[in-house]
């Protein structure tokens, strides 16, 4: 394979803390679970897109780019941490944001203006759908633009999880887990991990919790995770080839779509935070933790199996969230 042939820049802490969740594991009867902690990779208040700007930046770099641009939702912690990463490597940062300019900046948004990136508000367009015309308009004036791929799930961004499975293969000393969970979004985090369970022998089950009931796409979402992971293994000389039919993705647990705070997002977060002192988000991690603990409850996931929960970040968000949680559904004795 030539993954370490592939360059890379440094912008995260890394190897990010495992952790155990006895007090929740306790509340719900089991199974054991431990946490993956990319909500602390260091990058603008953590994240697991830290792992994956270390390599399309670094590409970036190499092309001579002095400019990069990317797209996602208004509260876009992808976004939070390419701006973050624009900052700390010179580069201009353009982002392409869904909606419309807020009357005050909380959360991410906050963030993206301290980090001077660009902002353009695009309406219904959240994934990059205008991209071309501001690419255009960049290179129009003088400026040498690289594009940051939505939640940065290309090859290069695949690539830094199987780095991140080679990382939990060092860090684990106990039994191997049954089941890995996270919040599959954009794709390149659930590439990335199938490949790293392919190349490292695991056995564990990836069961990605879908958050997106419109994923926008030109590939059906299974089919796209599909092919990103075999036109990566292409890239770095695996012999390997993915079906979508191997693909655990659960789309359960949506609720009413993108960004909307429901009582199981609620529940996840209050336990997480009772419980344990970790932060969910009401997008990404709240949905996924939501979906483990329904997982677990239902019996799908039994109280002998050895759980892993992939924390994949996104805590500002909170702040800009607050008129949706409600912090009374969760008493813990």
């Amino acid at each position: 394979m030539k993954l370490k042939h592939i360059e890379k820049t440094s912008l995260g802490f890394f190897p990010t803390p495992l952790v155990e969740l006895s007090r929740l594991s306790d509340f719900l009867g089991g199974p054991k679970i431990f946490m993956k902690r990319d909500d602390l990779t260091g990058l603008a208040l953590g994240g697991n897109k830290t792992r994956k700007l270390e390599y399309i930046l670094a590409d970036a770099l190499k092309q001579g780019c002095d400019t990069v641009i990317t797209a996602g939702a208004a509260q876009s912690n992808h976004c939070r941490q390419t701006a973050a990463a624009a900052a700390k490597l010179n580069l201009e940062c353009h982002l392409l944001l869904g909606g419309e300019a807020p009357p005050e900046a909380q959360g991410n948004l906050l963030l993206d203006h301290i980090f001077d990136s660009k902002i353009h508000w695009t309406g219904s367009n959240r994934k990059g759908e205008d991209i071309a015309r501001i690419f255009a308009e960049l290179k129009a004036a003088g400026k040498k633009p690289y594009l940051v791929p939505y939640g940065g799930s290309n090859k290069l961004g695949a690539v830094s999880f199987i780095d991140a499975v080679a990382e939990l293969q060092q860090q684990n000393k106990g039994p191997e887990f049954s089941h890995i969970v996270f919040a599959s979004s954009s794709g390149g985090t659930h590439a990335g991990l199938i490949l790293g369970k392919q190349i490292y022998k695991k056995t564990f089950d990836l069961v990605g919790i879908n958050i997106d009931k419109d994923t926008n796409t030109s590939l059906p979402f299974d089919q796209l995770i599909a092919q990103l992971v075999n036109s990566t293994a292409k890239l770095i000389g695996l012999d390997y080839t993915f079906s979508k039919n191997q693909l655990i993705l659960n789309s359960d647990y949506v609720g009413d779509g993108y960004g909307i705070v429901g009582p199981q997002e609620n529940e996840a977060i209050a336990l997480t935070a009772k419980l344990e002192g970790i932060l969910l988000d009401p997008v990404y991690t709240g949905r996924a933790m939501a979906g483990l603990m329904h997982l677990i409850r239902s019996g799908k996931i039994s109280k002998n199996d050895h759980v892993l929960f992939w924390h994949t970040g996104g805590a500002p968000s909170l702040f800009a969230y607050s008129d949706d949680l409600a912090f009374s559904q969760a008493d813990v004795c």
